[in-house]
């Protein structure tokens, strides 16, 4: 039995409004205020469409769809994208600002609804579990094999989520009651939540179903469900990061569950994970049961459920003319200069996943046109960001002197024209090989005191040679002179560019609170590696202790 978003299945409707930003701190609200348990679960599907609700509700703070979850405060906050004010648009009352310059306080509108969108996730996992748990599996038409593996998948999600939550906000609650009166749980220390996840998912995921294509989807992945290799894959992030999350480092451990992921004992599609052929493949529309993905949100705009990046990463509409596309975006998130000169020239990421130059209408030699600061003019996106329309072609200019066509900008997934047949049916990748390659090589460097092995370089290149051309790949391999943590943490941003991770990378390697970049200078407090907890959250809760560094 699969945990999975079904493209066929109308998930059942969950009534969430009586979830405030109290249920998110005492997670004692019952979430199914509409769903009676002793009338819903009648059968297989229903039990599937309550469970499949913990997954569907991950992609709005998870993936990079316009709120203010995960992935827009570990990309705000880090030193590849940012979100500068262009002219009239895009101040947004600071917020962009205070996370470029890590001044954000504990009353930041957009953390509260991180706060909020994730722990109203895990309650929705919590309430899912004790449901479920309570079922006699031959009442409703399932063996206790597939009932024990939706509950196995459910408790490894809910571990994903503490997992994240974890990241952005250390020492948090640790609740997985129901309960059936308001709650006030206390903050825990993050190595007793670390331990609380590791427990979770190592005791549920042997009982995970392996990664494989699912003939009863028509020959699609089963990566839109919690498999084992997924399991695996959370494991390899939480020993990764240990010695941070932890107080001790565990790289034998994270080493274990690469070998295992690599090694195809969770599974893949086709057998055992392969990395993918070129750089573009795993990101385009027919990504689905790509061989290199380890976990993914399954979208599909056929359905009614798009993986819709426009509102971050697309620019004002005359971008749908460059693309042959129908959507538009709000001219958000750019590449800062510091991290598009991290890709050398003859890096065919720099060409295949950023739009970059003079922007032509598609299939043509005619250049579109600029509706703001270059309107009616030329249009070309620059390695810049300031007031080149008023002259300024020299300063390094700032988070508030953006243009409408400052910075390189994101085109690494790609829907396909409005004739595709695929057209915006890219799913949303959360794992896949090549970070277990990077993950591995990582911990095999640092278990060797930062002396790099030739295993570890051999997993590097086995991805970057996907980067250049036959001819120039002699001078752009890494050897074990050149592959350095320092040049590790360089590729890393290389290739993970857009997908959400780079906070949590600087962050183990020592440079989020100490590197310089575009129009940011280090703080040296090691207290903002950790975001506040929301002052809302704490009024509700007496008992949620603040961060070190804010005022308490």
């Amino acid at each position: 039995m699969r945990l999975i978003l079904k493209r066929n299945i109308t998930i059942a409707a969950l009534s969430i409004a009586t979830i405030g930003m109290s249920a998110c701190t005492k997670l004692d609200e019952n979430l199914y205020s509409s769903l009676r348990k002793e009338t819903f679960y009648k059968n297989k599907l229903e039990v599937l469409q309550a469970a499949s609700r913990s997954f569907t509700h991950m992609q709005a703070w998870l993936a990079p769809t316009g709120q203010n979850g995960h992935y827009f405060h570990s990309e705000s906050a880090a030193d590849q994208l940012a979100w500068p004010q262009k002219g009239r648009h895009g101040y947004d009352g600071g917020d962009h600002f205070r996370l470029h310059y890590h001044t954000w306080t504990d009353n930041e509108g957009r953390l509260r609804d991180a706060w909020r969108l994730i722990w109203e996730g895990l309650g929705y996992v919590n309430n899912a579990i004790a449901d479920i748990e309570t079922l006699n599996a031959e009442a409703i038409g399932m063996t206790v094999e597939e009932l024990n593996e939706v509950l196995a998948q459910l408790r490894v999600l809910r571990g994903f989520h503490y997992l994240k939550i974890m990241d952005l906000w250390g020492n948090v609650p640790i609740s997985t009651a129901v309960a059936t009166e308001p709650l006030n749980p206390e903050t825990k220390p993050r190595a007793e939540v670390f331990a609380f996840i590791e427990k979770e998912i190592r005791e549920n995921v042997e009982l995970l179903p392996l990664l494989k294509i699912d003939s009863e989807q028509g020959g699609a992945s089963n990566g839109g469900h919690v498999s084992r290799a997924a399991g695996y894959a959370m494991l390899a992030e939480l020993y990764l990061n240990a010695e941070k999350w932890a107080g001790k480092p565990m790289w034998d451990e994270c080493i274990n569950y690469c070998d295992k992921i690599i090694a195809g004992e969770g599974g893949g599609n086709g057998g055992t994970p392969k990395l993918a052929s070129d750089i573009n493949e795993l990101f385009a529309n027919d990504n689905s049961a790509n061989p290199e993905s380890l976990f993914q949100f399954q979208y599909s705009r056929k359905a009614g459920f798009t993986f819709d990046w426009g509102g971050f990463f697309m620019g004002y509409d005359n971008i749908r003319d460059v693309l042959n596309v129908g959507y538009g975006g709000w001219n958000a998130f750019v590449v800062i200069p510091t991290a598009f000169d991290a890709f050398s020239e003859n890096d065919l990421r720099k060409k295949e996943w950023f739009l970059f130059g003079p922007q032509y209408k598609y299939g043509t030699s005619e250049q579109v046109l600029g509706t703001e600061e270059w309107d009616g003019k030329p249009f070309a996106y620059v390695n810049s960001i300031r007031r080149e329309s008023e002259g300024d072609l020299t300063s390094e200019g700032s988070m508030a002197e953006g243009e409408e066509n400052s910075g390189a900008r994101f085109n690494k997934y790609k829907s396909g024209t409005l004739s595709d047949a695929n057209y915006q049916e890219n799913d949303f990748i959360i794992y896949r090989l090549t970070e277990i390659y990077f993950n591995k090589a990582e911990a095999l460097i640092r278990k060797n005191g930062g002396i790099t092995t030739d295993e570890a370089v051999e997993l590097i290149n086995d991805s970057r040679k996907r980067a250049f051309t036959a001819e120039d790949w002699p001078s752009a391999k890494f050897n074990s002179s050149t592959l350095d943590l320092e040049a590790l943490l360089a590729e890393r941003g290389r290739e993970f560019i857009f997908e959400g991770k780079r906070r949590t990378d600087l962050i183990r390697f020592g440079k989020f609170t100490t590197a310089t970049w575009w129009d940011h200078k280090p703080s040296n407090d090691v207290n903002k590696e950790l975001f506040a907890i929301p002052q809302t959250q704490r009024a509700i809760n007496p008992n949620l202790d603040q961060n070190p560094g804010y005022l308490n």
